[in-house]
């Protein structure tokens, strides 16, 4: 509301949003409750909306999906030679066993990963990012980074830096604990 406040004293019509006529009917149709959560987890599921499409769209341009962007940026966040046990790679990515063992089937079968025995251990694997798949994730990285600026242009950097700060706040109580079973919800 700041910003529709800012917005209207240097001359211009307050700034308004679906959100804010969702609120207004609301608060109209039910005085009796406080809506004003509304005012910032109904944008908050808007925003989410939009990044979904756009990293979709990012992903796709490189023959990805989410759940392969997940894994090839853990591999490549980890720098030269780029490789995890799949162990690591559940709780890089809080998936489940049987569910991280078919991403990494559906990644070496795209050439964008390869499988090979653990030096260190036995019985153990290592799950390698190929050359393919490191220029895959870099390229969708970009492409990402690209449109997730697009989604922040109408906030500077000290907004930008204001609202992580907030967000960070808010989400760091549900990272400080995992998720039952290990999965992602």
């Amino acid at each position: 509301m700041e910003q529709a406040s800012a917005g209207a004293d240097q001359g211009r019509a307050p700034l308004r949003d679906e959100v804010d006529e969702l609120v207004a009917r609301w608060g109209a149709e039910r005085p009796d409750l406080d809506v004003e959560p509304l005012q910032v987890l109904s944008r908050v599921s808007r925003l989410a909306r939009h990044l979904d499409l756009a990293r979709t769209a990012a992903f796709a341009a490189h023959g990805l999906q989410a759940f392969g962007f997940d894994v090839l940026s853990a591999l490549r966040r980890q720098g030269p030679p780029y490789e995890l046990s799949p162990g690591a790679l559940l709780r890089a990515t809080l998936v489940t066993s049987g569910t991280m063992t078919n991403r990494i089937d559906r990644l070496a079968e795209a050439g964008l990963v390869s499988r090979h025995p653990d030096p260190l251990d036995k019985r153990g694997v290592l799950v390698k990012l190929t050359d393919r798949g490191r220029i895959a994730v870099d390229a969708a990285l970009e492409d990402l980074l690209r449109s997730e600026r697009e989604l922040l242009t109408g906030l500077d950097g000290a907004q930008r830096r204001e609202l992580a700060a907030l967000l960070r706040i808010l989400l760091a109580p549900f990272d400080a604990s995992e998720p039952p079973d290990g999965a992602r919800t």
